[in-house]
């Protein structure tokens, strides 16, 4: 039977699409963060090391004051691409590509920073925790403390009720959608205030098993039929500013297999539960929800309404 690594690699093919790596590059608010947090950690003389580095371009960043970056790709055609393109451009040539699975892969020397950029939204379906987790293990064993600094940092994730319109051109569809952060949609109505769910700093053990239950006060009437996740990596923390640079995955909005009537006022109760680099549908199936309904102050009591959205996560 395949496991749930095996099974998500079939959707996606066994490597992401060369095309989607090229899409990353077009992404100008990816590109400028990720330029800006490397900028920032990088320090001259630095030796680096890129966990799934595809174009090469976040290994590019870090050599421009690295002296060392060691770049790991598993898929052989974005190892052609990175060479052909780090040949191209500056200091390049302080780039080594390296053809390896960065599930097994261990730098012949300590590194200052690893960068891991294998994020999908909700930290779902790419394996950002497990190869860092795993990297862990491994570095440690070989080369002892300290660790490396990780580049994300940390990630901060959150969930947020929607009323969610599912009408395209009259074909009723409730899909999943993945939607730039921080834009307005006109089918969108936001029912409550986002809740942060999860919480990773990668300086410190993470565990991939996510399983939260929470409460939203709801703000408008409307139909809650929708959550939508939100992913935040902190790239690199300025200490002396005390800021940090960020980029905002793609939102990801799940169509609710149950939808709920609520008015302004309620209180909703939300649980669900998956593991990292999880499939989606993984999930879906885990997600609860219900009204709670208050009882007379003399009861003290509260009771939840409502069916589950789908079955237990298992």
């Amino acid at each position: 039977m395949l496991n749930e690594r095996e099974i998500e690699s079939c959707y996606l093919g066994q490597f992401i699409p060369v095309h989607y790596h090229h899409n990353m590059l077009m992404d100008q608010n990816r590109m400028h963060s990720f330029k800006s947090a490397i900028f920032h950690a990088v320090k001259p003389g630095a030796k680096v090391l890129e966990l799934g580095g595809g174009t090469g371009v976040l290994s590019f960043f870090a050599a421009q004051s690295a002296d060392k970056v060691y770049c790991v790709e598993f898929n052989p055609d974005m190892v052609r691409e990175a060479r052909k393109f780090l040949a191209m451009n500056q200091n390049g040539h302080k780039v080594e590509v390296i053809h390896a699975d960065a599930f097994g892969y261990l730098p012949p020397e300590p590194v200052d920073i690893v960068i891991c950029e294998m994020i999908h939204a909700g930290m779902l379906r790419e394996k950002q925790v497990e190869v860092i987790e795993s990297f862990k293990r491994r570095y440690l064993a070989r080369f002892g403390g300290p660790l490396p600094l990780f580049l994300p940092e940390a990630v901060i994730m959150a969930v947020q009720p929607l009323q969610q319109e599912y009408d395209f051109e009259g074909f009723q569809a409730p899909i999943v959608q993945f939607q730039p952060s921080n834009a307005i949609y006109p089918g969108t109505v936001e029912l409550a205030q986002p809740g942060v769910y999860s919480i990773m700093d990668f300086s410190q053990p993470v565990d991939a098993l996510i399983a939260w239950e929470g409460r939203f006060l709801i703000e408008k009437a409307g139909r809650l039929n929708a959550l939508r996740f939100l992913t935040k990596n902190v790239l690199s923390i300025i200490e002396e500013h005390g800021t940090t640079i960020d980029w905002l995955s793609h939102d990801m909005t799940l169509p609710l297999a149950r939808p709920l009537d609520v008015q302004a006022g309620d209180l909703v109760q939300l649980s669900f539960a998956y593991r990292c680099g999880g499939s989606i549908p993984s999930l879906e199936a885990s997600i609860r929800t219900g009204l709670v309904e208050r009882h007379e102050e003399a009861t003290g009591k509260e009771a939840v309404r409502g069916q589950p959205d789908a079955a237990v996560y298992a």
